[in-house]
Formats: structure tokens, C-alpha cells, sequence
């Protein structure tokens, strides 16, 4: 007689089924928590929301694609956080809809490159990677620096992650937001989005 145990690993319908309510439960157990756990919802201490600027330059990257080559998120490994520094947590992410995580790397970790190089490097590097970083195979970005912004969604933006997402933007920032951006290059909101990216957590 057959064991109950083979019954189920010779029925591919039984097999598929136990699998999934396997799966479903083992991610009950992993997920469901953190919901409910304050570090994965409360922003950290010092967490400021982007500003107009740098919420048109976190566009701007997403269009380019620049989170498919760059990650941001430090892994808890030694190796990771002597490289990039302190490993990433849950509460800086808070207001990041979607997020940009990200597992590849095919270029170095951008979580906490804020404030690690100036502006003009990133201008450089921007217009002419082996410029500054003679073996990086990242293709030039020459249009950020005569694409214009107008600064006609910057207000909608802001005001729909406040409403939407809970991210604290005041009416001020909200009603500034177009006079903020207006005349600013693409170049310029990118520079100021890497260089806002790392700083919360102390």
C-alpha cells in the first residue's frame, strides 16, 4: 500500500496545491509581522521628505533606468559596510513609493552617496563616466545638461505622496514647488536627488 507521503509526490495536483498553501503560510509567518512592527513604519530619526528638486531627479533616474545597474540597499555584511557604510534599514524607505531597493549591481551601491562627492563630480561623471572612473562601462547622460524643467507636475507630485502616501509635505513646500524647479536643468535635479540619498540615518 502506498504511503500518503508518495500519494502526494506522484499526484502533480496534490503536489501543486500542498506546495502553494506551504509557501502561502511560510509567507504568512515572514510578512504579516512587519506590518506591525514600528521599525518597518516609522521613518527614522531625521528622515526629511524630497524636495522638489530632488523628487523631479529621482524621476529623471527612474526614466534613465539607473536603478536597474545601481541598488540601494546595504546589505547587513561586513564587506558591504566597509564599502558603502552603514547597512540600510527599513525606516529610511518609509516614504519611498516604489521603492529602489534593488539586488544587481553593475554599478556600486547609491545609498549612501549623498554628500560623497561634489557636485561637479557627478556633472562630470554624469556627461562622461571614464572621465572620473577610467574602467566604469555606464553610458553618458549629455542630455540632462540641456533638457529644461518646467515645473508644471512638481506641485501634483508632492501633493499626491502627501495625500496618498502620508509623506509630510506642508502647502508651502507644495505651492513652491513649481517656482523650485522652473529653469532647473534635468543635470541639476539628478545631482541634487544622489546627493540628498544616505544622510537620515546617522
Amino acid at each position: 500500500m502506498k504511503s500518503r507521503h508518495e500519494l502526494v509526490e506522484k499526484n502533480v495536483t496534490w503536489l501543486a496545491l500542498l506546495t502553494v498553501v506551504a509557501i502561502s503560510f511560510g509567507g504568512l509567518v515572514e510578512i504579516v509581522p512587519l506590518f506591525f512592527q514600528q521599525q518597518t513604519n516609522e521613518p527614522v530619526e531625521g528622515l526629511r521628505p524630497y524636495t522638489a528638486l530632488e523628487m523631479e531627479g529621482r524621476d529623471i533616474y527612474i526614466r534613465e533606468g539607473c536603478h536597474v545597474c545601481h541598488s540601494q540597499m546595504i546589505r547587513p555584511f561586513r564587506a558591504e559596510t566597509e564599502r558603502y557604510g552603514h547597512y540600510s534599514v527599513a525606516g529610511e524607505s518609509v516614504w519611498e513609493h516604489p521603492f529602489l531597493w534593488g539586488s544587481k549591481r553593475t554599478g556600486p551601491d547609491l545609498a549612501r552617496v549623498g554628500g560623497r562627492y561634489s557636485d561637479e563630480w557627478h556633472r562630470v561623471h554624469l556627461l562622461d563616466p571614464r572621465a572620473v572612473v577610467p574602467e566604469s562601462n555606464m553610458p553618458a547622460f549629455p542630455w540632462l545638461e540641456t533638457n529644461t524643467l518646467d515645473g508644471q507636475d512638481s506641485a501634483n507630485k508632492l501633493r499626491l505622496f502627501r495625500d496618498r502616501f502620508g509623506v509630510p509635505y506642508t502647502d508651502a513646500d507644495i505651492d513652491g514647488a513649481e517656482a523650485a524647479v522652473k529653469g532647473k536643468t534635468e543635470m541639476d535635479a539628478v545631482i541634487a536627488y544622489l546627493q540628498s540619498l544616505g544622510h537620515a540615518l546617522k
